[in-house]
């Protein structure tokens, strides 16, 4: 199995997939993500600009940031769904360490978070 999940911004974004197609393969629903924050660029250039300054807007999943959390005892937790979206607004090709931990700091409230396979779920479904 491999660790690593990586897809070029040369390559398309993928037309008449079927849901089971885009959230059940092999990358767990992470490509379609990237595709959907690629999108996103194009629909929301505020946001987008925000994303390339280093800031984690808030999103569909978990890792957004609105301020910086009270309890520095407890990082906060961010979903792969939300990297790759990220990763897709700010222009970037998908890479994607699946078995790790990533932390990103937002620059805008210093707030760290930490994007792991182990947090799956949207910021709604707590």
């Amino acid at each position: 199995m491999t660790t690593r999940l990586r897809r070029s911004m040369d390559e398309s974004i993928r037309e008449g997939l079927s849901w089971n197609e885009r959230w059940l393969g092999p990358d767990k629903g992470l490509i379609c993500c990237w595709e959907r924050g690629r999108q996103i660029r194009i629909e929301d250039p505020n946001r987008t600009a925000r994303a390339e300054n280093g800031e984690l807007p808030v999103g569909n999943w978990r890792g957004g940031v609105e301020r910086k959390l009270k309890d520095q005892k407890k990082p906060k937790l961010g979903t792969l769904q939300y990297l790759a979206t990220w990763q897709g607004m700010r222009g970037e090709d998908l890479d994607i360490e699946l078995q790790g931990e990533r932390t990103i700091v937002c620059t805008k409230t210093g707030q760290g978070v930490v994007f792991s396979a182990r947090y799956r779920k949207m910021k709604n479904n707590k």
